[in-house]
């Protein structure tokens, strides 16, 4: 079952917090994030079988050499968190990771250009990070959907599937939270042609369970290790 496939029987598909970690994308993204703090992460990731971590580019090749041979995938940003950078830089900063290990990239979409109606640049950012990556690549557009109109945010997902992107992703966490109605409008709109990640605020079971009764594919938390404690401890 792909990713983007409906995972409104969630019920049925967590049975356990193997099941559950299968969605987490562990984020450890603060300014004053340190060294010890990504071994952390890393060791975590291990430990609880996340699906991947996201970090910043800093620390990918370091975390390539901590994860090798895990299975958890190794995630980085780019444009993070404003968006605001040129494509090029975008590009430059997408290359950078991947070189150095990262499997997945998360980039922030322009959302001055979506705000000024200019769809042009807004599709081109995306289109020019999408054809410079490696198509092995997992690509994530990140629409800062509290910051959007409704219209808004269901042409700016239209556009980014339409450009090849694997995920688009609700949030950065850093303007707000991901609520399930954003997720489900994501998902009514695109989730038939790529996958939906909810991030942005979960801290807890519900709140992860409910996004991906919504549809979500993956959730972005800093807690993972509590979300997962609460469903050992439920059980």
């Amino acid at each position: 079952m792909s990713e983007r496939d409906n995972n409104r029987d969630f019920r049925n598909r967590i049975r356990n917090d193997i099941d559950l970690a299968s969605y987490i994308d562990a984020a450890v993204l603060k300014t004053e994030t340190s060294a010890s703090d990504i071994e952390k992460l890393c060791a975590e990731a291990i430990e609880y079988h996340y699906k991947a971590i996201f970090i910043n580019p800093t620390y990918t090749a370091m975390c390539a050499q901590l994860l090798r041979g895990s299975g958890v995938r190794l995630g980085s940003v780019a444009g993070f968190p404003l968006g605001a950078t040129t494509t090029e830089v975008k590009i430059f900063e997408g290359q950078e990771s991947e070189n150095h290990g990262a499997e997945e990239i998360d980039m922030v979409a322009n959302v001055g250009a979506i705000k000024s109606g200019n769809w042009a640049v807004y599709e081109k950012d995306i289109a020019g990070v999408r054809n410079a990556l490696s198509r092995q690549t997992t690509l994530k557009v990140i629409l800062e959907c509290t910051l959007l109109s409704r219209e808004e945010k269901i042409t700016a997902a239209t556009i980014a599937a339409d450009c090849g992107v694997d995920f688009v992703k609700t949030s950065t966490g850093m303007f707000g939270q991901a609520t399930v109605e954003d997720v489900a409008l994501l998902f009514e709109t695109v989730g038939n042609r790529i996958a939906v990640k909810a991030s942005g605020g979960i801290r807890n079971l519900p709140q992860a369970l409910a996004m991906i009764e919504a549809g979500a594919s993956r959730i972005g938390t800093s807690s993972g290790v509590a979300i997962i404690a609460e469903l050992r401890n439920r059980s």
